[in-house]
């Protein structure tokens, strides 16, 4: 029922800078936690950045001091500014959301976005 479509992955330069979003759609729900994991070629899937409903914000230590997770509840989004951008960014990168319902008669669950790459190189 509930759709998160990322936008926001390319190209970036050593460096530089990207910006990723997440959006939630498809039906009256609410939302609890967000966050961000990535996943490199041959390396296992690690979560980046995640904040929770209220706003509360953690990071993986490879990401702390460049990136930043923000959210927009009214719009039902997430967001991770990637700065300073190193070639060890490049991923395959996911966003998540906790996701429950008005009225109660549908369990909360976690919903997934479909991925967007993100490469750094000059």
């Amino acid at each position: 029922q509930v759709q998160l479509v990322e936008s926001g992955g390319g190209l970036g330069q050593p460096g530089g800078s990207l910006r990723l979003s997440c959006a939630a759609s498809g039906g009256i729900f609410r939302i609890g936690d967000m966050g961000w994991y990535r996943q490199a070629p041959g390396k296992q899937r690690e979560v980046v950045a995640t904040i929770t409903a209220d706003g509360n914000t953690r990071y993986a230590d490879s990401v702390k001091g460049r990136f930043t997770i923000s959210r927009d509840n009214a719009k039902k989004s997430v967001f991770l500014q990637m700065n300073s951008l190193k070639p060890e960014d490049t991923a395959d990168y996911f966003c998540y959301a906790g996701v429950s319902f008005y009225g109660g008669g549908m369990p909360p669950y976690t919903a997934w976005g479909q991925g967007t790459q993100v490469t750094v190189s000059s």
